[in-house]
């Protein structure tokens, strides 16, 4: 347990080092705003550090390295062992998605000469925090012929940015005595993206201008849009936070922080003894269900091919090998905000500089929704990391009858794993922009790398 702030005891050379994993960090949060591109980011990472895809592998041994993507929006990274696989993995697992606005199938309108995207949002969002943001537009447009145009509007300097406007504060006297929850309607997160009509245009001028630049920049007709995957997102790079730079702001950062972590971690590790896995996937912002959602069965599938290309693959040896596995599902806590003190437990809550963040169970209420680890899984945990000298810190999300959350814990945990929540303390939660300790990023990195080497 961190008895002190961790920025009072780090030496010159852990400084230097948790700068350097920052630097990268914010790096990745750049790379990475949407869950392909996170996956192409880890796969450029990933074969950097020696991995090679699993598919193109004829025949694995103690050592290889591999990593099964799906669907360009999941993966799964392996490490391979000198123990038989049978007997179980140190899994990290964390999720790329993160809450944002999706463009709808048919997404392009005019209203009063105003060109707008028609979305709808994606994960809990407070709505009214997306107004009045620069916002980027980052997916993929897919032609009925299969050819994909990759789209990222709105992160160089000269590009155009987006936005959903609000009302005005003189005319705003009904919408300022509306609840939080419907102050901005989910229907009004739509985005400006024209005003200019298109000379000689008789109907939707401004509209039809928007699709001349389409197909003059991209080739893309107005049906393309049918089949496309375009998100919304803040535009703008991870910042430094504060005059002592000692914390991170951006978007994504849930979960991103504990897939950026989990990654370097595992490709950190070298050489283990238990094979290693991490796992990072998408859609647990919207229960995780879906084929690139952990309720899928991506995860257990690459597991049997790596278990068949070791030689020895059955029905019953992959069960036992995922039976025997031990899992941190890492996902972000709640970081006790002094400004909203009232809905914490200050006792059981999750403080800056404190370390990696260590939940029993997630859940709501009664722990609805949680996989609740065993007593004998946290004295395992706890032994790896003070043997690695790593600081943690046992939290809740907050008061017990105020909310809640859920990560992807409980669906591992179906296999018979044992499975906690472990990850980073993160101020802002679901928020367009998110902010996080630089020296919980590397505790969290550190912890890791202990888990992946050390846990038997």
């Amino acid at each position: 347990m961190a008895d002190k702030n961790l920025w009072e005891i780090y030496t010159d050379e852990q400084l230097n080092e948790l700068n350097s994993l920052n630097e990268d960090y914010k790096g990745f949060l750049d790379q990475g705003k949407t869950e392909r591109e996170c996956v192409t980011e880890i796969i450029r990472q990933a074969e950097a550090a020696g991995y090679r895809e699993l598919s193109s592998a004829e025949k694995l041994n103690t050592g290889d390295k591999v990593y099964a993507a799906w669907m360009g929006k999941s993966i799964a990274l392996f490490n391979i062992g000198e123990d038989d696989l049978e007997k179980g993995m140190n899994i990290l697992g964390a999720h790329i998605d993160s809450p944002r606005l999706d463009l709808k199938q048919n997404p392009l309108y005019e209203e009063s000469g105003f060109a707008y995207f028609d979305t709808h949002y994606y994960g809990g969002i407070k709505k009214y925090q997306w107004v009045t943001l620069p916002l980027a537009i980052h997916g993929v447009i897919v032609r009925k012929d299969g050819t994909k145009v990759e789209i990222s509007i709105g992160e160089k300097e000269d590009d155009p940015v987006f936005v959903v406007t609000d009302l005005l504060i003189h005319l705003s006297g009904k919408q300022m005595e509306k609840k939080a929850a419907t102050v901005v309607e989910g229907e009004n997160l739509d985005i400006l993206i024209g005003s200019r009509p298109l000379a000689g245009a008789e109907k939707d001028a401004a509209a039809a201008q928007i699709l001349k630049l389409l197909k003059e920049t991209y080739d893309i007709e107005k049906e393309d849009l049918m089949s496309a995957e375009l998100e919304v997102v803040p535009a703008g790079k991870a910042r430094d936070c504060g005059l002592d730079r000692s914390m991170i702001m951006g978007y994504g950062q849930d979960d991103r922080v504990c897939s950026y972590t989990s990654l370097a971690a595992m490709l950190e590790v070298k050489d283990v003894k238990r094979t290693s896995c991490c796992i990072l996937v998408d859609k647990e912002e919207i229960g995780s269900f879906g084929a690139t959602g952990m309720h899928s069965r991506f995860f257990e599938n690459a597991a049997a091919d790596l278990m068949d290309k070791m030689g020895y693959f059955s029905e019953l040896r992959l069960r036992h090998a995922l039976a025997n596995s031990t899992m941190i599902s890492s996902d972000v806590g709640a970081a006790f905000d002094p400004m909203y003190a009232d809905v914490y437990d200050k006792k059981s809550s999750s403080f800056f500089g404190n370390g990696l963040v260590i939940k029993k169970h997630t859940g709501s209420r009664g722990k609805s929704g949680s996989s609740d680890a065993n007593a004998e899984y946290i004295a395992k945990l706890r032994k790896v990391f003070d043997d690695n000298k790593v600081a943690f810190q046992m939290t809740e999300m907050g008061k017990i009858d105020v909310g809640g959350g859920g990560t992807i814990a409980y669906i591992l945990a179906q296999f018979g794993m044992e499975v906690i929540d472990g990850g980073v303390a993160v101020l802002c939660m679901h928020a367009p922009w998110e902010v996080s300790s630089k020296a919980d990023v590397y505790e969290a990195y550190r912890g890791y790398c202990a888990f992946l080497k050390d846990m038997r």
